[in-house]
């Protein structure tokens, strides 16, 4: 059968993709052509080759072979040897389709299986049916494959066993070809060429970034358009700080034109160069960045673990530690996914289910300038650059402590072949000194200091779209309390001007940072979308309102403060926006497991980082990004409703979201719910944020609630000084 002989030649693509990695990628998905395309020198295909083999085997994990990885988890990542086997199937079955050298892959992911169905495997069950999701781009049309990999076993039958063709406003999320073709097109174009000459920057040194169009009416209907802006790259690796102000063009990446390009900053001078190196290199106007000579040095300081890590990596993506396991995995889109997260009961020894399944959903970030070259700056950078594709190795000792545990993406280029993302995730230990409980008692006869350090595991991945640098932490406490905290450093995206100080009352929209450098205020919301499963899927959404109750008469008090439950039932009345007069605590229970003094089952959400939207709901970035008008949803479990901003949220209109989905009203009560919540930041940016900005970070919780019989970590023991090696201080510098 012609579909078998397509697996089998999948595993010969094994070889073919080692030549692949040694020569740039293909411009069609049916050649390794035009060594010179665009997409050979992109930064996804640069990435796939540094230090890994020819991006096959990890450098943080050198036991790992990418090559013959092989699933071990219903949830584990597509291998390598899938990939292929997919990119093989889908040239085979529609290859006039993607014979097109414009076609491209934009999703090669996995269909996860029924929710029910993994609930009900255990490891060393026969692994479960493997198949894939495609979202390819031809023709100008957003194409869905879904495909049949069978078990995971090269002779098992694979088949498109489904395509559509979306009928969606958006397009796919950007692969890193689009983003070359956007950042190289404009240079072709003779009136860009002599737009930035004119303004003084020779184009060998012009740094171009590509930047999503959003949609604000027909002007952007029926076709992918990217707008591109660039800066100076001379005499400082920051070109962000040097804006050529007012240029942007308007780049047709499937045609691989410049439609426009408009110049609105006549007059505004390109900002110096000055103090705006962050490295420890020497250029042409600036020496060695030096360590200030009014900071005290501080000397190198790290968490040791004389005995290793307390947490073990099991088959590549199972996670165990102290009373925890998880499923973790990176994803090309989301940053990293956690699944099945569960925590071992401390009375009775029972692991039980917490998560089914948790990541960040989407990330909204609008900025506050309404002239021509700013107005349309409202991004969604998971959905339209990806979190994962644009995640960086992690940097040891820095980005991440010693006895960092380091985790690879495994993901698809635009032409169907797989790379690596090497060293995307860390997973290590971490101790700041803080207290899991304490108590000292002072009204006793006996002296007693009891106390008990915290010690959490932590996930983190950070993805540099473009300026801005996004760190991801995933905590895990012994408590039962998961933290997931967001960093924001990087760059600013800064304006041109030309003012050189500020005067008082000039209305910049933003904060002169530098000379000629404004800061444009601009918002971050973060979307996580969270399959709770506190002790099974059927769980309720409760909200606690704390209210304010007049005491009985006789009374030596006015006013108490009570608690009043109410359980929603249907998902409109789960759309929750925060209020500070109005305090309210919010439950997912499970209403059919009580603990023996009656009390449901949960977990609560702990809000931190709360920012509400400004922008009114029907100005076009809102429209889209409506999923950030509340801080709080619950909704109906639905496989198919993963992101918040829609699957295909490039230049759509908003009528695919976590809002509309919500406007559905079904009803939530005792029934398998997803927890939606919005974390963000309001920018106002100030001179500390230039040259690069001091991380900022929030974060929010999701804390046991009547979960556990009594405290989980009662019994834990206390650290003693022969748990330590003696170890010889090395002088100081201030004692030297």
């Amino acid at each position: 059968m012609w579909w078998r002989l397509c697996c089998l030649l999948g595993a010969g693509l094994t070889v073919l993709v080692l030549l692949c990695f040694r020569s740039p990628a293909p411009a069609s998905l049916l050649d390794c052509g035009d060594q010179n395309s665009p997409w050979c020198t992109s930064k996804n295909r640069i990435q796939a080759t540094q230090g890994q083999g020819r991006g096959v085997s990890s450098a943080g994990n050198p036991n790992n072979d990418h090559l013959n990885d092989v699933p071990h988890h219903p949830l584990d990542p597509l291998t390598f040897k899938e990939i292929l086997r997919v990119k093989s199937v889908l040239i085979a079955s529609h290859r006039r389709l993607f014979s097109s050298s414009a076609a491209s892959i934009h999703t090669l992911e996995l269909d996860e299986p029924e929710k029910s169905d993994v609930l009900k495997w255990k490891p060393g069950d026969p692994l479960l049916p493997r198949r894939a999701f495609v979202v390819a781009f031809s023709r100008r049309r957003s194409h869905l494959f879904w495909v049949d990999l069978g078990a995971g076993e090269e002779e098992e039958e694979c088949r498109v066993t489904r395509h559509e063709v979306s009928s969606a406003s958006g397009y796919p999320v950007l692969t890193g070809r689009d983003l070359d073709v956007a950042r190289s097109t404009p240079f072709s174009d003779p009136e860009f060429n002599r737009t930035v000459t004119a303004r003084g920057v020779p184009p060998s040194m012009t740094r171009c970034v590509p930047l999503p169009a959003g949609w604000f009416g027909r002007h952007e209907e029926g076709r992918r358009l990217v707008k591109v802006q660039c800066f100076s790259g001379e005499d400082t690796s920051n070109f962000y700080m040097r804006p050529i102000e007012g240029v942007t063009a308007l780049v047709d990446i499937d045609a691989e034109k410049v439609v426009e390009v408009t110049d609105s900053g006549a007059g505004i001078p390109i900002p110096q160069a000055r103090n705006t190196e962050y490295r420890r290199i020497k250029t042409a106007s600036s020496p060695e960045t030096p360590t200030p000579t009014t900071m005290m040095p501080v000397n190198p300081i790290s968490m040791e673990q004389p005995k290793g890590r307390s947490f073990v990596v099991e088959d590549g993506h199972r996670v165990k530690w102290a009373n925890w396991e998880f499923h973790l995995k990176p994803d090309a889109r989301a940053g990293v996914i956690v699944s099945r997260a569960a925590v071992r009961d401390s009375e009775t020894g029972r692991l039980r289910s917490v998560m089914y399944k948790g990541f960040s959903s989407e990330l909204f970030v609008p900025y506050m300038d309404p002239s021509e070259p700013w107005y349309f700056k409202a991004y969604m950078d998971a959905g339209e650059y990806g979190l994962g594709t644009t995640a960086l190795p992690l940097n040891p000792l820095n980005d991440c402590p010693r006895h960092a545990y380091y985790m690879d993406g495994v993901f698809a280029a635009a032409d169907g072949t797989p790379y690596v993302q090497p060293n995307m995730v860390c997973i290590f230990e971490r101790y700041a000194g803080d207290v899991s409980w304490r108590h000292a008692e002072i009204f006793s006869d006996d002296e007693i200091k009891e106390a008990r350090p915290k010690v959490t595991l932590v996930a983190r991945m950070a993805a540099a779209v473009g300026n801005y640098d996004y760190i991801v932490d995933w905590e895990f406490q012994t408590d039962g309390l998961i933290r997931i905290k967001v960093g924001l450093s990087g760059m600013l995206l800064v304006k041109g001007t030309a003012y050189a100080r500020a005067e008082g009352d000039d209305d910049f929209f933003g904060t002169l940072v530098s000379e000629n450098v404004i800061g444009v205020i601009h918002d971050h919301y973060i979307t996580f979308r969270l399959d709770m499963d506190v002790d099974a899927p059927e769980n309720s959404f409760v909200k606690v309102h704390l209210e304010r109750e007049e005491t009985p008469a006789g009374s030596a008090r006015k006013s108490i403060t009570r608690a009043r439950r109410e359980v929603a039932k249907t998902e409109k009345e789960a759309q929750i926006r925060l209020k500070l007069y109005d305090p309210s605590e919010f439950h997912v229970v499970n209403p059919s497991r009580r603990s023996q003094v009656g009390n449901p089952s949960g977990y609560k959400i702990v809000p931190g980082g709360t920012v509400a939207s400004l922008l009114d709901p029907v100005d076009p970035p809102q429209l889209r990004a409506a999923f950030t008008n509340n801080q709080i949803w619950v909704t109906r479990y639905n496989r198919s409703e993963q992101w918040a901003g829609g699957l295909l949220a490039y230049q759509s209109h908003g009528d695919d979201t976590l809002a509309v989905w919500s406007e559905r009203d079904r009803e939530i009560e005792n029934r398998d719910i997803v927890l939606w919540y919005t974390l963000g930041f309001h920018h106002v940016p100030c001179q500390e944020d230039f040259p690069i900005m001091p991380t900022v970070q929030s974060s929010f919780e999701l804390k046991p609630v009547n979960f556990f019989a009594r405290n989980p970590v009662l019994h834990t023991s206390p650290y003693v000084e022969g748990d330590f090696p003696v170890c010889s201080t090395v002088a100081s510098s201030r004692n030297t």
